[in-house]
């Protein structure tokens, strides 16, 4: 069994999401770190039971660790972060400061922005939460306009995720709010980023070339 954390992502996914599929998140978490880890895949097409018995909704990221197995990328974010003062402080204040803000990114900003995303994907003429992602955006703008880091006066793992959330290509481009792009830009720009986004668009490329060689 693997001595290190095994983030499991698909073996290939279209053209889109290629850099936007969730596993980065915990790449990048582990690049942030210095964790040694491990990337092993499951079938995009044909998922089948034992994909399933790990993530009950076919979905990826989900990770091994030992006798630990995860699924949620807010989950095993807030896992590895356990390993690492890098992603999350261990006072009782910071650490407090960095859940809030996690689970923010994902229940407030996250849960109206991919339904939002979804809607306009279907070419709706009009979009009925357009309303309710204007507001989100809106608060995290005056948030973020006040403040350099969400949480623990630095970067943590919080920066990751709710950059990762607000970066969505069409989220960015709604609107104009200059302290949120300024700061997707500062956390994304982090060479751990980087690394690991170039790192995930390596892996699809790769799977791209194998499926060449079978077809």
């Amino acid at each position: 069994m693997s001595q290190q954390p095994v983030i499991w992502t698909y073996d290939w996914v279209p053209e889109m999401p290629r850099g936007f599929v969730r596993d980065l998140r915990l790449r990048w978490a582990c690049e942030e770190a210095g964790l040694a880890h491990d990337v092993r895949t499951v079938p995009f097409e044909g998922r089948g039971p034992e994909h399933f018995a790990r993530q009950p909704f076919g979905q990826v990221p989900f990770l091994t660790d030992g006798d630990v197995t995860l699924f949620e990328s807010g989950a095993c974010l807030l896992y590895l972060a356990r390993k690492s003062e890098a992603l999350m402080p261990r006072d009782a204040v910071g650490e407090a400061e960095v859940l809030e803000w996690v689970v923010a990114a994902l229940n407030s900003m996250e849960m109206a922005s991919v339904p939002w995303w979804f809607l306009n994907m279907t070419g709706a003429t009009e979009n009925g939460l357009t309303g309710w992602m204007d507001s989100r955006l809106g608060h995290m703008e005056t948030v973020l306009g006040q403040r350099e880091w969400l949480a623990a006066g630095r970067f943590t793992v919080a920066d990751l995720l709710m950059a990762d959330v607000l970066r969505v290509p069409t989220v960015r481009a709604h609107g104009d709010r200059p302290a949120t792009e300024a700061y997707v830009k500062r956390i994304t720009s982090r060479p751990a980023f980087l690394k690991a986004r170039d790192a995930q668009l390596a892996h699809f490329a790769a799977a791209d070339k194998q499926r060449a060689k079978a077809g």
